[in-house]
């Protein structure tokens, strides 16, 4: 069992660590951004899944956290966070279950998420059961075209029936920012596109006599502009926003321009056990650990293939590497100068990798490891996944 005070040289491989001055910092920065705007701050928690690490963005001053599922709200809420947004709508049995025993929770608010009149009509049997209006935000479609109601009249007209729905109370709008490209331009326009089209909506509900207290936007691609233009006063309708990825940026996120390499926060270790080719050595880490994205929409990037392979990774002080090929428990670290002065990795050598999605990293661990000065200070779990046994007797 690793405890803290463990040096990251005795951790076994292969593991993800988060370097803890990093995080802290995006923490802090997340929280700067958001009060400057005067908007509260509610970060999306599936990047990490980690009930600790939530607290510590409560306690740098978040109104609370958002989470994709009813089972992480359940996670969250049994490590004792008391304000959850579950930002998927849901309907299924089970599902519907686990809310009503969230709603048992004395202390405890949790907000749910619809984009259709069935899945509001089952939250106000819950809520009249229960005796307690449930909160509950009408998502919107702003260019992800996966779930919500498009903007404006279409939005305003599925309002219409919501506020009439007992045993619900409808809160107000979500919203989540898509398609950005890796341009600052695309980021400042897109911000723009979705906060216009939300504070417009948010005002048709008002003159319809329906009021929106919640209006919530963000996403980690539009995080700064988004604050940048909220801090002009413009859009007031706008309450809060919600990004995720951005506490722990990846190779992504640098990718997209929307992080610096030194923001990422989390890496893989793992150690070489092959060295038998001069062309490169073989860590213990495949995709099962990485998760396998290799960021093919950028493939038109200027060094996203090396040799006709993409990479998975950013090897941490050896930019002369390219984490080339994964098999299931290996990969293959190139060479990217065979011949060059760089060192050559020896059997057992230590590396770390930052990932290219450090969402999936993270999702296939049940610890991380919090990590300052090569040492482990904080030993993170990783919970919020459903039940495979509740799952069988749905």
């Amino acid at each position: 069992m690793v405890v803290p005070r463990t040096p990251v040289s005795e951790l076994k491989t292969p593991a993800v660590i988060v370097y803890l001055d990093v995080l802290e910092a995006n923490i802090a920065e997340m929280t700067r951004l958001a009060s400057e705007a005067g908007v509260r701050l509610r970060p999306h928690t599936k990047i990490h899944e980690c009930p600790e690490i939530a607290k510590m963005q409560v306690a740098a001053g978040a109104c609370g956290i958002e989470v994709g599922t009813v089972e992480r709200a359940t996670c969250m809420a049994a490590a004792g966070i008391d304000d959850i947004l579950i930002a998927h709508p849901f309907s299924d049995a089970h599902r519907l279950r686990e809310l009503k025993r969230l709603l048992g929770q004395p202390g405890l608010r949790v907000t749910v998420m619809v984009d259709m009149i069935e899945q509001a009509q089952e939250i106000s049997w819950l809520g009249e059961a229960s005796g307690t209006p449930i909160p509950t935000l009408l998502k919107l479609n702003t260019g992800g075209n996966r779930f919500g109601v498009q903007p404006g009249e279409p939005a305003v007209a599925l309002a219409r029936q919501l506020y009439e729905l007992p045993g619900m109370t409808l809160a107000g709008l979500y919203a989540h920012e898509s398609g950005v490209q890796p341009t600052r331009d695309s980021q400042e326009q897109v911000a723009f596109a979705v906060a216009k089209d939300v504070a417009e909506t948010a005002r048709l509900l008002v003159r319809s006599g329906i009021q929106a207290p919640h209006v919530s936007v963000g996403a980690s691609p539009t995080l700064r502009a988004t604050c940048a233009l909220l801090r002009t006063g413009a859009f007031p309708e706008i309450t809060e926003i919600h990004p995720g990825h951005c506490v722990l940026p990846d190779m992504w996120h640098v990718r997209s321009a929307v992080s610096r390499r030194e923001e990422c926060a989390a890496a893989i270790l793992c150690a070489v056990m092959s060295v038998t080719s001069p062309a490169y050595a073989v860590i213990d880490a495949g995709y099962k650990t990485f998760g396998a994205d290799p960021l093919i929409q950028y493939r038109d990037m200027a060094g996203a293939f090396w040799e006709g392979m993409p990479t998975y990774g950013s090897v941490q002080g050896r930019p002369d590497l390219w984490v080339g090929r994964l098999s299931a428990e290996a990969a293959c670290v190139h060479y990217m100068d065979p011949n060059g002065p760089s060192p050559r990795l020896g059997l057992g050598d230590r590396l770390e990798i930052v990932p290219n999605n450090a969402t999936l990293a993270i999702s296939l661990q049940s610890e991380i490891y919090g990590v300052r000065n090569g040492v482990v200070e904080r030993v993170f779990a990783v919970g919020g996944r459903p039940s495979r046994t509740a799952a069988g007797r749905r």
